[in-house]
């Protein structure tokens, strides 16, 4: 099958698909007699192996490390490699969630802070200093009264 057809049968974008196949993550057959990349069905495995990675949060380089001890000559169980990237994927995600709670933590204080903006009851422009300049210089090409 060609790239298009991998494409509209696995739901990956055939740009993604390129990149894929260019690190070597799904099994080829080769080029058509048109220089199409072609595959077999095992491509459709291979695709919905790196799409499961990717949703448990592997990066592209963490699975091209797996794909090279998975392919690699005397290749054994890719379990534990697996599980020890797990690991990793984990403490970074368990990072990523504390790193958004306190963003969180931040919008919540803002708001409460900034109610009377929020709600249009003030204006931010009250602390901006060179909306503030402009209001106490006289106008353009006026004159002072003495």
């Amino acid at each position: 099958m060609t790239i298009g057809r991998l494409s509209r049968r696995t739901g990956v974008p055939v740009k993604t698909l390129r990149v894929y196949e260019d690190l070597g993550f799904i099994y080829t057959i080769g080029r058509s007699e048109g220089n199409y990349r072609m595959f077999g069905e095992e491509a459709l495995w291979c695709v919905g192996v790196v799409s499961g990675l990717r949703q448990l949060g592997l990066t592209l380089a963490e699975i091209k490390e797996l794909t090279a001890q998975y392919l690699g000559p005397g290749a054994g169980p890719i379990g534990p490699s697996l599980a020890k990237i797990l690991d990793s994927v984990r403490h970074r995600t368990e990072q990523q969630i504390a790193d958004l709670t306190v963003r969180l933590e931040r919008i919540r204080r803002f708001e409460v802070e900034r109610s009377a903006e929020l709600a249009g009851r003030n204006d931010f422009r009250s602390e901006d200093p060179l909306v503030q300049r402009a209001l106490t210089l006289p106008p353009v090409g006026g004159s002072t009264v003495s």
